[in-house]
C-alpha cells in the first residue's frame, strides 16, 4: 500500500512541475511581446518630444533615462558596407547651435570611417539642427547619420543639475546611462574643431588595457600654473588635473565597473555614483562636471587612459608661450576654443580657425577653399603668442585634408 501511494505522490509532483513549466513560458511569452509594444510606444514618444516638459527633467522613477533611448531602424546612410561608425556625442543648449555644426562639419570633411551623431539639445534647437544637417550637400551628407535627444535629467535634482558650471553641460554624465545600447562613445564640447580625422582618435580604443575606461588629456601641463593644482578644494587627477571638454569612453566598461570613493566603503556603480558625488561636493566645485570627473578618476587613476595634450589644444597652452611640447613635434589634432575665443578677438588665431571650417563648403576642394585661406588668416595674427604658434594649428591639418582627398604624399 505504501508502494503505491508513493508512486501516486511523485506523479502528482511531476503533474504540477509540468503545469508550472507551461505556464511560465506561457507568461514569458506574453512579457515579451508586451515588451516589444512598450518599446514602440516609447520610441514614437521621444520622436515626437514626449511632451514639453518631460523633456526638461525625467521623471520620478529611478529609470528615468529608459525612455530617451533612441533606436534608428533605418539602415546607416554612412559608410560602408560591414563599416563600424565612431559614436559621437554632443550637448548644445543656449546659442550653441551655429558652432555645434561647424564642430560637426570639421568631423565630417576630415574624416573617412562613417559617423553617427548623438545631439542632446534643446528642444528650441532641434529644429535648426534638423534642417542644417538634412540640408548639407551630398559629399558630406552621405556619410554620417543622426539621433536628436532632449536635454534630461534625473527629476528629483534636475534643476541642480542642469544650472552645474553652463547650462546642459553635466548632461554628459548621464551618457553611459542614456545610451545603453552604446559600446563606446566620443564625446566633445560644442566648441571643438578636429584637425585631424576623428577616427584616429577612436582607435585609441584598441589601446586601452583591461582597467581603462576612458580618455582625456591633462587640465594643463605645467602644475606650478595649473588651475587645479593651484586652487581645487576637491581631489582631481594626477598633478593638473584633467580637461574633459574631449572625452573618449568605453562605455559598456564604465556601466560595469564599481567605482572606489571617499563616501562609503562600497564600490559604486556610474549611476549610484553621481548623485551622492554632487551632494557632497556641489559647494567644492568650480569646473561643474568636469571637477566631478577629476574626483572619480583621483580615487580610480587605473581607469584613464591619458591623452597628450595636442588632442584637447587650448588657448592656456599657447597664450604665455607655447607649453605644449607633442604639438610642437606633431601638430595639434583638436583644438579647443574655451572661454569663448571663437567669437572676440582675444585669440584671433583660434577664431581664424573656426570661421575657415564654418565657411567651407562640403564638395569644394579642401586646400583650395580650407586650408590655403587658413594660412593666410593665421599669418595675420602673429602678433599674438597664440598666433605665432599658428603654424601647429595647420601642421597636421596638411596632411589631413590631403588624405581625405586620396592624396596622401600631397601631405608629407
Amino acid at each position: 500500500m505504501r508502494r503505491y501511494l508513493r508512486v501516486l505522490l511523485a506523479c502528482a509532483v511531476f503533474a504540477l512541475l509540468s503545469a508550472l513549466y507551461v505556464f511560465s513560458q506561457f507568461a514569458s511569452s506574453l512579457e515579451r511581446a508586451a515588451g516589444r509594444t512598450d518599446w514602440r510606444a516609447r520610441r514614437g514618444d521621444v520622436r515626437q518630444g514626449a511632451g514639453k516638459g518631460a523633456q526638461k527633467s525625467g521623471p520620478s522613477d529611478r529609470h528615468w533615462f529608459n525612455r530617451y533611448i533612441l533606436r534608428d531602424e533605418k539602415p546607416s546612410q554612412a559608410g560602408g558596407p560591414g563599416q563600424e561608425p565612431v559614436h559621437l556625442a554632443v550637448v548644445a543648449c543656449g546659442q550653441r547651435l551655429d558652432e555645434t555644426l561647424t564642430m560637426l562639419k570639421s568631423a565630417v570633411a576630415l574624416g573617412r570611417q562613417p559617423l553617427c551623431f548623438h545631439i542632446f539639445a534643446e528642444d528650441e534647437l532641434h529644429s535648426g539642427f534638423r534642417a542644417a544637417l538634412e540640408a548639407w550637400p551630398a559629399p558630406g551628407r552621405s556619410r554620417y547619420n543622426y539621433t536628436l535627444y532632449p536635454i534630461t535629467f534625473p527629476a528629483d535634482n534636475a534643476a541642480e543639475w542642469k544650472k552645474l558650471f553652463k547650462p546642459c553641460a553635466s548632461q554628459r554624465l548621464f551618457l553611459p546611462i542614456i545610451l545603453k545600447d552604446v559600446d563606446s562613445l566620443l564625446y566633445v564640447d560644442t566648441d571643438i574643431l578636429f584637425l585631424r580625422p576623428v577616427e584616429d582618435l577612436w582607435s585609441l580604443l584598441a589601446r586601452f588595457n583591461s582597467s581603462q575606461l576612458a580618455a582625456m588629456a591633462p587640465e594643463h601641463e605645467e602644475p606650478r600654473i595649473a588651475w587645479y593644482s593651484r586652487f581645487a578644494r576637491h581631489p582631481y587627477y594626477g598633478k593638473t588635473g584633467l580637461n574633459s571638454g574631449v572625452m573618449l569612453m568605453n562605455m559598456t566598461r564604465i556601466r560595469e565597473k564599481h567605482f572606489k570613493n571617499d563616501m562609503t566603503s562600497v564600490a559604486l556603480r556610474w549611476n549610484d555614483l553621481l548623485i551622492p558625488l554632487l551632494q557632497k561636493y556641489k559647494l567644492n566645485i568650480t569646473w561643474g562636471d568636469q571637477d566631478l570627473l577629476n574626483i572619480i578618476f583621483h580615487h580610480n587613476p587605473e581607469s584613464l587612459f591619458l591623452v597628450p595634450c595636442q588632442w584637447n589644444y587650448r588657448p592656456d597652452h599657447c597664450i604665455y608661450g607655447s607649453n605644449c611640447i607633442p604639438a610642437e613635434q606633431e601638430g595639434v589634432f583638436i583644438l579647443h576654443g574655451n572661454r569663448g575665443v571663437y567669437h572676440d578677438e582675444k585669440q584671433p588665431s583660434f577664431r581664424a580657425v573656426y570661421q575657415a571650417f564654418q565657411r567651407y563648403t562640403f564638395g569644394e576642394d579642401l586646400v583650395e577653399s580650407l586650408l590655403l585661406p587658413l594660412e593666410e588668416d593665421l599669418r595675420k595674427t602673429t602678433h599674438t603668442y597664440c598666433g605665432r604658434a599658428g603654424h601647429l594649428f595647420t601642421k597636421r591639418l596638411q596632411l589631413s585634408v590631403r588624405t581625405s582627398q586620396g592624396d596622401p604624399s600631397r601631405g608629407q
